[in-house]
């Protein structure tokens, strides 16, 4: 009896997170070309003005410390840091319409592949934080697409290459810290 119990639990749970990841993505296929990377606002909000790409490749002053995930909201980037402060890897992303609040966070579910709410598969989806029920975290297009934005949607998929979210999926696993900075 437990192990059917279990069965239908896994069952609901993975459906569950595939109709999340549907509905996210599909929200990201109608949005103007200037949308597409715009700025964050406070936490839950949608994102709707061009952001401030000015801030190099540099590692965030005040980004926390020890081995840690760094996401900048601003310059839609992301480090992969070593315990020693050694940046292993950073890469840029594609942002989705809500935004976590800047803070600690740490690294709650992972699912190897799914749909996203576009349709399009994505793999290694690292997950991390919610806003207002939105879940936020990172992911890659099977076919190396990028969402496109509707500010009228909330989703919270946060793009990257297949080679990024597959060194993401590596290095974040779970409990890990994710820092986010504005």
């Amino acid at each position: 009896m437990a192990g059917t119990s279990s069965m239908i639990v896994a069952g609901l749970t993975a459906a569950a997170l595939a109709t999340v990841g549907f509905l996210g993505h599909r929200a990201a296929v109608t949005v103007p070309a200037d949308l597409r990377h715009p700025a964050a606002g406070p936490a839950g909000a949608v994102r709707g003005t061009p952001p401030h790409k000015d801030r190099g490749t540099a590692l965030p002053a005040r980004s926390g410390l020890g081995t840690r995930v760094v996401y900048s909201l601003d310059a839609d980037r992301v480090w992969l840091v070593e315990e020693s402060g050694e940046v292993r890897r950073t890469f840029g992303v594609s942002p989705s319409t809500v935004d976590p609040a800047p803070g600690t966070y740490r690294v709650t579910s992972r699912s190897g592949a799914v749909t996203g709410s576009d349709g399009v598969p994505v793999e290694h989806v690292v997950r991390f934080a919610s806003v207002d029920g939105t879940a936020i975290g990172f992911s890659a297009a099977v076919d190396g697409s990028a969402p496109a934005l509707d500010p009228r949607e909330r989703t919270g998929g946060i793009r990257e290459t297949r080679a990024d979210g597959a060194a993401m999926w590596t290095f974040a696993t779970i409990g890990r810290t994710v820092v986010v900075v504005p």
